[in-house]
């Protein structure tokens, strides 16, 4: 009787979506607005991804507040809540804050965890909960998912499978050393001399909870914390209450960050002698240390799909995809959620996309929903005509206000066409990347990019018969992108494209 309720039994559907965290939910959502049919499976038992786990010690690097300049439930908002799943309806939508008890604007773990669970359950989104993917086949026609339920045969499959499972560089010794994931509670380290691989997110999450307990820390990794770039980035790599343990560094606290080559790692009876080769300093470390620990990240669980061909980057840690989300060399095998940070953008001035986080991803899945019904399914979603005279008032109004643009600065951008009968359309947000790469009639894309003095400027970029201009704005302390400059400086850009005398 359970097995009759559970839905998604195996059998042929349209598209597969392997995964039931906020990125799985998202593009089921969207899905289903769309009118295309699709099967979602699981391994876990109930929704949430990463979040029924991840982060350790609780309190996430996004934020969602309540009070902002602009009302609850409007497009707006999202610029100022980072965790909150998107909707079409404002009756579908749940807010992150709804769940957060006031004390901090970042979540814990488990108030983002209820989120998504209310999310799913509001919008009814089923789920197929146990089913573990465990093997892929490839035809002409689509793919076969073996799972531990039985197969399902699709001509779409979209992996919003995370990039949750642990990692380690290959190092001497290392494979003896307990990951991030198996931390204990923060007071069992009391007293102890603790030594992180790493100086990136989870090291200096490890280190934060840690820092009342711990007699001594060393953070190593190789590369400098470039603190100037985290705090420029969308992603906020590291926010500012992990910079703690790096004052603490500076001002000889107790706690080292240091630029440093793991060499190898030795067990012994009393704990673990750590070898290092200094980078910023070319130096030979030995360090003594009661507790080791490997914060050298996660990879995404790819399975057997190298065996089709897969390409990865980063260490094979990460699927190589085209900007539309999909496998660069395996077509039709597409990734959601997380992985999505697999399509790098264009990464101006240094900066990644914000596709790692629910912020960024949110967007791309809204976008992805959108591209599959189109390709595969032939679906035709009307887009809105606009008059010339409206082209630069509404791009400005974009750059000034679009959580897309602000959230996926440099990566996701407004588009607006103009036919070769002059009938100006709005294409809606599309990645950067592909509006470049693409050819088609006139058009003009804005985005909003930060340089490397961190300053937040829109970016048009301008396609007439078949030559990218780029031209960037000017900027403003209050990020009010609607003054007479502005309008004068689109307005110059955007005329070769529209009619005589039309702006």
């Amino acid at each position: 009787m359970a097995e009759l309720n559970r839905p998604f039994a195996p059998g042929t559907y349209p598209v597969v979506i392997v995964g039931s965290g906020p990125g799985g939910l998202q593009l089921s959502y969207f899905l289903r607005r769309l009118g295309i049919g699709h099967a979602v499976i699981s391994s876990d038992e109930a929704p949430g991804g990463m979040f029924r786990h991840f982060p350790l010690f609780e309190r996430l690097i996004t934020w969602s507040k309540r009070h902002t300049p602009v009302p609850l439930n409007s497009r707006p908002y999202d610029w100022y809540d980072w965790n909150s799943l998107l909707a079409d309806d404002p009756s579908h939508r749940v807010l992150v804050p709804d769940f957060m008890d006031g004390t901090s604007i970042f979540p814990s773990r488990q108030e983002m965890e209820r989120g998504i669970a209310a999310f799913a359950e509001r919008n009814r989104l089923d789920v197929r909960y146990g089913c573990r993917w465990v093997a892929t086949r490839r035809h002409n026609d689509g793919f076969t998912l073996e799972t531990t339920d039985g197969e399902y045969h699709c001509r779409v499959v979209v992996f919003a499978v995370g990039v949750a499972e642990p990692w380690k560089p290959e190092i001497p010794g290392i494979e003896h050393v307990p990951h991030y994931v198996e931390m204990r509670p923060a007071r069992e380290y009391a007293g102890k001399r603790v030594f992180i691989i790493g100086k990136r997110n989870s090291a200096f999450e490890l280190a934060d909870a840690l820092h009342p307990w711990a007699k001594q820390i060393i953070m190593a990794s190789p590369r400098p914390v470039v603190f100037s770039l985290y705090n420029r980035s969308p992603a906020a790599s590291v926010r500012a209450r992990y910079v703690i343990p790096y004052e603490d560094h500076l001002f000889g606290g107790g706690t080292f960050a240091l630029d440093a080559a793991i060499d190898r790692l030795e067990r012994h009876a009393d704990g673990w002698r750590i070898f290092a080769t200094g980078t910023t300093h070319p130096v030979a470390f030995t360090f003594e240390a009661d507790v080791l620990v490997a914060a050298t990240g996660f990879t995404t669980p790819l399975a057997d799909l190298r065996a089709l061909g897969l390409k990865t980057f980063s260490h094979d840690r990460i699927p190589s995809l085209t900007p539309f989300w999909e496998s660069a060399t395996v077509p039709g095998v597409y990734f959601g959620g997380t992985a999505s940070m697999g399509a790098v953008g264009l990464r101006k001035y240094g900066l990644g996309s914000l596709s790692g986080g629910v912020a960024g991803f949110r967007h791309n899945m809204r976008i992805l929903a959108l591209h599959l019904a189109q390709t595969y399914f032939g679906v035709d979603v009307p887009k809105r005509e606009l008059r010339p005279d409206e082209v630069v008032p509404f791009l400005l109004a974009e750059a000034n206000g679009a959580p897309e643009l602000w959230n996926q600065r440099a990566y996701l951008a407004r588009v607006v066409s103009v036919q070769p009968d002059a009938r100006v359309f709005d294409e809606g947000v599309l990645p950067l990347q592909y509006f470049l790469d693409s050819s088609g009639p006139d058009a003009v894309a804005i985005t909003v990019e930060t340089d490397d003095h961190g300053e937040h400027r829109p970016a048009a970029y301008v396609r007439q018969r078949g030559a990218i201009n780029e031209v960037v704005l000017p900027g403003d302390p209050l990020l009010n992108f609607d003054g007479q400059e502005h309008h004068a400086r689109l307005a110059e850009v955007v005329r070769p494209l529209l009619p005589p005398a039309s702006l």
